[in-house]
């Protein structure tokens, strides 16, 4: 093993210095936004209604708050519009309102939209680190319409995620003067710990302008190239005598679906598939820092379709986010720099419970399901399979982590899914260091112990009985604002598993790099905002110290006028691929430009050496996809993603061409209701003449639709019902064949206590 010892003993140095106690290199100096006096959040009893106008007497109580600084593209200069913000508080809510003013609301791009969805709009909002530890914080933004995003801010792993879902009430308007919107939180939605007297949170109050510029406006200067955010954050106090309540929501859902089925529609009939569901789910908040969250009976099913990916010539398996709400919420407490935990592995639930929360200087994640389903990604050093096992497994995920009062972190993670014949265990340490604002280091250290059932050791030539493995991982980070730079280690054993993750490829040790020259305009009329000329670079080794793939490339990228962005992507690669080494060259250039409100047109062109894997040879590719986000008007919304790719033989005709088409057209009837259609169709036309595998088809097609309602009243209080259907066409037949055909419907109520 190349260096493993010498690697290993850096992982032991860097994780020892992550648990000093008392570290103080690492501790972030705030800036002078951060650094003035607390603003005061004034108590309230007057009413509000949450309409979107001022005329609520409650305002008059509130404390303003005027954002005068432009921190993106213009980096701390005057704000170029009028933004005030009023904060006060009842006892049970957080009440913020924003009177974003405009010298022409013609301009103003704010459109109906699902919620999450309306970050390229007109939007303002407030970012609050209620545990005031610079390390988490909750974040609220509404377009100029009401449409709700909610996210959550981890600045330790500095991963911000729109997957927590609060229940809040917001309103917005356009007006002569430019738009108004409300909020009302509730203080039982947020974290914070109860304690005598005032509470001090950390406090971003936030406007987005998009123009021709994505104009970011707040009350603090926010300095360019450092790794922190919330350490620059500035202060609110008050709230004395609140506290943070119980937060308990109680959720029973109810789900049906009745559908038919058939693999092979020339040979298989009809399958009737019937279902109906009751369940609940309970969220408590146990502490003010620790929630739990029971699921019986849970309904996991995906109602919006993945966006589609194509899949040939492609040698790992694919990724496919996850999408299901209770493995969505608080996701960000089991990220770890090796992806060892990823949900989607529990396919199929009968119970669930999670429990999440930030008790001290610590963070807790834990959650634990009894799974119907085994499914499993088997990895390896140039290709991955999957495989499902028709058998239950308990499945358990862990992560601790201690934050010092230096700003550094030190975690640990276990995880566990066992079955019939079948075991998964992997356990580790990580640990952070951030020296000064620039400079971060991290380390991940991970054992796992692993055993498959017989005949899948045998089908997928895995070995028999129980075997283990190491993962390791060392991370150097620079950011500034005129230069950044990453270096990143790993080193997995052949036999190391993390079937509670997604990681693909394993007995391999790879170097990759990255470091590239910033230039920023922040004045002037900015043709230009920002040039970037860099390179980056991967090299992979297998763990007997042979050479697997290298690629070097040379970048150069443009924000220009628009909201353009283009990235010129240069260089060499080579792969080696059942025995032989294939050296090429590629060029990838991806483009995007929003030329007007609500029209967002994106390009990715890649031109060069591929291998065809399926026949082990050199080839030419050319992949083209395009994607077009179009706000037809208020209400109705396009999407189209289209992927063309074309391999062809160094010295010969093409081997195949394959086009996959993804449309959703939404109609937005307001903030609370949509109905979609979706379609996605996979083509996929091989020249037979340039295949060895004699059992190849020339033809193949899939096509699937999906046809969904959606009313929300609050993320948790939902309708959904909904059609999908799926059918295939290949070399045995002469038109599209239904394989599928199902009708769904699913309602869930929340109860606030």
């Amino acid at each position: 093993m190349r260096g493993a010892a010498r690697r290993l003993l850096q992982v032991a140095v860097l994780l020892a210095i992550a648990g000093r106690p008392g570290l103080t290199i690492a501790q972030p100096t705030p800036v002078a936004g951060a650094s003035a006096a607390a603003l005061h959040l004034p108590h309230s009893a007057a009413e509000v209604h949450v309409d979107g106008v001022l005329d609520d007497p409650v305002w008059k109580d509130a404390v303003v708050i005027d954002l005068t600084t432009e921190t993106g593209p213009g980096e701390n200069v005057p704000a170029p519009v009028e933004t005030h913000a009023y904060l006060v508080e009842d006892g049970t809510r957080l009440l913020v309102a924003f009177d974003a003013r405009d010298p022409h609301p013609e301009t103003i791009r704010a459109y109906l939209r699902d919620r999450d969805r309306a970050y390229n709009d007109d939007f303002v909002g407030i970012v609050i680190d209620s545990f005031n530890d610079r390390r988490y914080a909750f974040e609220f933004f509404a377009n100029a319409l009401g449409v709700q995003m909610d996210l959550t801010n981890d600045d330790v792993s500095q991963r911000e995620s729109d997957s927590w879902d609060a229940i809040w009430d917001s309103a917005g308007k356009i007006d002569g003067r430019g738009f108004v919107v409300e909020m009302a939180i509730p203080l039982s939605q947020l974290r914070f710990r109860n304690t005598d007297g005032e509470r001090v949170w950390g406090i971003d109050v936030l406007r987005f302008r998009p123009r021709s510029d994505r104009t970011r406006i707040s009350n603090n200067a926010l300095e360019r190239g450092r790794n922190c955010y919330l350490c620059q954050l500035g202060r609110l106090q008050g709230l004395e005598g609140v506290e943070a309540g119980k937060n308990l929501q109680i959720v029973p859902s109810l789900t049906a679906s009745r559908g038919e089925s058939r693999a092979d529609p020339l040979v298989d009939p009809w399958q009737r598939d019937g279902k109906t569901d009751v369940g609940l789910n309970v969220r408590w908040g146990v502490t003010e820092a620790l929630t739990a969250n029971l699921a019986l009976n849970p309904d996991f099913s995906q109602v919006e379709a993945d966006v589609a990916q194509l899949d040939i010539n492609q040698p790992f398996a694919l990724f496919y986010p996850e999408t299901r709400p209770l493995f969505l919420e608080g996701a960000d407490y089991f990220s770890t720099p090796i992806q060892a935990v990823f949900t989607r592995t529990v396919a199929d639930p009968r119970i669930g419970a999670k429990l999440t929360g930030q008790p001290g200087d610590s963070t807790l994640g834990a959650f634990a399901a009894e799974d119907e389903v085994t499914n499993l990604l088997i990895p390896g050093p140039q290709d991955s399979s999957t495989t499902s096992l028709d058998q239950s497994n308990t499945a358990f995920v862990g992560r601790y982590s201690h934050n010092t009062s230096g700003g550094a972190q030190l975690g640990a993670l276990f995880t566990s899914r066992s079955g019939a014949g079948y075991h998964n265990q992997v356990g580790g340490l990580d640990g952070l260091i951030r020296i000064g604002g620039r400079h971060t280091l991290r380390a991940q250290f991970l054992l796992s112990d692993t055993a498959y059932p017989t005949a899948t050791a045998t089908t997928f030539a895995q070995p028999q009985g129980a075997f283990d493995g190491a993962a390791r991982l060392l991370r150097y980070s620079f950011n500034h604002r005129d230069w950044y730079a990453d270096v990143e280690y790993h080193n997995y054993d052949a036999g190391f598993r993390a079937d509670s993750g997604f990681l693909p490829r394993v007995g391999i040790e790879q170097t990759d790099y990255q470091g590239a020259r910033v230039w920023q305009r922040s004045t002037g009329d900015r043709a230009w905002k920002q040039i970037q000329l860099g390179t980056q670079g991967v090299t992979t080794y297998s763990v007997d110290g042979s050479m697997l793939d290298r690629n070097t490339n040379a970048f150069m990228s443009f924000n220009g006028p628009m909201q353009s962005y283009t990235r010129i992507d240069v260089g060499p690669a080579s792969r080696v691929w059942n025995g032989q080494r294939f050296d090429g060259n590629g060029k990838t250039v991806f483009s995007q430009l929003r030329p007007r409100g609500g029209l967002n047109v994106q390009m990715f062109v890649r031109y060069g050496d591929e291998i065809d894997f399926e026949n082990t040879r050199l080839a030419l590719e050319r992949r083209y996809r395009p994607n077009v986000e179009w706000n037809v008007n208020q209400h109705l919304l396009l999407r189209l993603q289209h992927t063309k790719a074309t391999l062809t033989a160094k010295t010969g005709p093409r081997i195949f061409e394959a086009n996959l088409t993804d449309l959703r057209v939404t109609w937005q009837f307001n903030v609370r209701s949509f109905i979609r259609f979706t379609t996605q169709r996979q083509d996929v036309e091989r020249n037979l003449a340039m295949y060895t595998d004699p059992t190849t088809q020339a033809h193949s097609l899939t096509v699937g639709t999906q046809l969904l309602y959606a009313y929300k009243l609050n993320p948790q209080t939902v309708l959904y019902v909904g059609y999908a259907d799926a059918g295939l066409e290949d070399d045995r037949m002469v038109d599209v064949l239904h394989t599928n055909r199902t009708a769904f419907a699913k309602l869930s109520y929340a109860w606030l206590r």
